[in-house]
């Protein structure tokens, strides 16, 4: 396995455990569904964001190539940090802005604008390696 998927796959694997962790402090500790509807909101759209994280992750563990010294190889890779980031950034979120009680915080916001920017860059170098061939 290349550098560029095993790195995919341990994100989406460590995102994916997160994922099942938060689902069961969910069912075990904070109970949302006994929680007024924009706190059970809160908890259960971090929750999916971390899902949707790690399904990116572990799509780009089974697929990604990574291509010669080149613009596509650094747009990839930023793609890939960007990628990390929003990891860490979706799973602040879920610790945070549940018990905060307020609106959206700059953990998920900027979370789910580096998921789509990490995705895009990812396509971006796809269809600019794609038009080399």
């Amino acid at each position: 396995m290349n550098t560029l998927r095993r790195f995919h796959a341990r994100m989406g694997l460590s995102a994916l455990l997160v994922f099942l962790a938060t689902g069961a402090y969910m069912k075990l500790a904070a109970h949302p569904e006994r929680l007024p509807d924009g706190e059970h909101l809160m908890f259960v759209s971090r929750h999916i964001y971390i899902l949707a994280n790690a399904l990116v992750h572990l799509s780009l563990a089974a697929y990604a190539v990574p291509f010669a010294a080149g613009g596509a190889r650094k747009a990839q890779w930023i793609g890939s940090t960007l990628l990390a980031a929003s990891s860490a950034l979706l799973i602040a979120a879920f610790a945070v802005e549940p018990m905060a009680g307020g609106p959206r915080s700059f953990a998920s916001t900027f979370g789910i604008y580096t998921l789509f920017a990490g995705a895009i860059l990812h396509f971006a170098a796809a269809l600019r390696r794609g038009a080399r061939e």
